[in-house]
């Protein structure tokens, strides 16, 4: 089970996002569901179609048990794969 502890080794496809802080600020604001990830990239399913953004040069707000968590890009830029604890 997903929770504010474990998020960082979760999967994240499937979860809503919003981008609060990026280095392109025409970016900020924008949500939806992440439904695709790689090393580097995050595709969100938004209310303008899908959309591919780097993980490193934004932050990233996820809800999870009714609580606002925020994770900074550059912690969790790594393969889905590595990060999850599949690579021993």
């Amino acid at each position: 089970m997903i929770t504010v502890d474990n998020l960082t080794s979760h999967e994240f496809i499937g979860l809503d996002t919003e981008i609060i802080q990026s280095t392109n600020p025409q970016v900020i604001g924008l949500n939806g569901r992440i439904i695709n990830e790689t090393k580097s990239m995050f595709t969100i399913n938004t209310e303008n179609g899908s959309k591919s953004f780097a993980k490193d040069t934004n932050n990233w707000k996820f809800s999870i048990e009714g609580k606002d968590v925020i994770i900074q890009g550059n912690k969790i830029a790594k393969r889905p794969f590595d990060r999850i604890g599949g690579k021993q």
